[in-house]
């Protein structure tokens, strides 16, 4: 499991200063990023090779709304993994620590060239696997 934090920007909200629900999707898409690389899988060297993770679908329960300025906390964990596939569950957190925000995440992992789904190359199992 990890932990990011991410800052509310203007642009980030709606003209009430209420985050625009499209957004989370960015917030967890950074703690996805970041979880990866802890564990020292860097997709930039995955893109050179043509393998890509790629959403394939999202469930999101929104429970209340962060604001303009708020430091969010974004947990993410492997839920469970498959040959192709992770299922990410990720939650958002606001400042006092009340969970705003939830997503199971289903990403596939493709070749980027035939633009289908491949084997999650061994090495990333085997991280994967001491991890969880």
């Amino acid at each position: 499991m990890s932990m990011i934090t991410v800052r509310v920007y203007y642009e980030d909200t709606d003209a009430g200063g209420v985050v625009y629900y499209a957004n989370y999707l960015k917030y967890f898409e950074r703690g996805r990023t970041e979880y990866l690389r802890d564990m020292h899988i860097e997709q930039d060297v995955l893109l050179v090779q043509n393998i890509a993770f790629m959403v394939k679908k999202v469930d999101v329960d929104f429970m209340k709304s962060a604001r303009f300025n708020q430091l969010l906390s974004v947990q993410t964990q492997i839920k469970s993994y498959r040959k192709a596939s992770l299922i990410f569950l990720q939650k958002i957190f606001n400042p006092q620590g009340e969970l705003i925000c939830q997503a199971t995440t289903l990403i596939a992992c493709v070749n980027l060239q035939k633009m289908k789904a491949i084997a999650i190359p061994t090495k990333i199992i085997e991280v994967i696997s001491r991890a969880s």
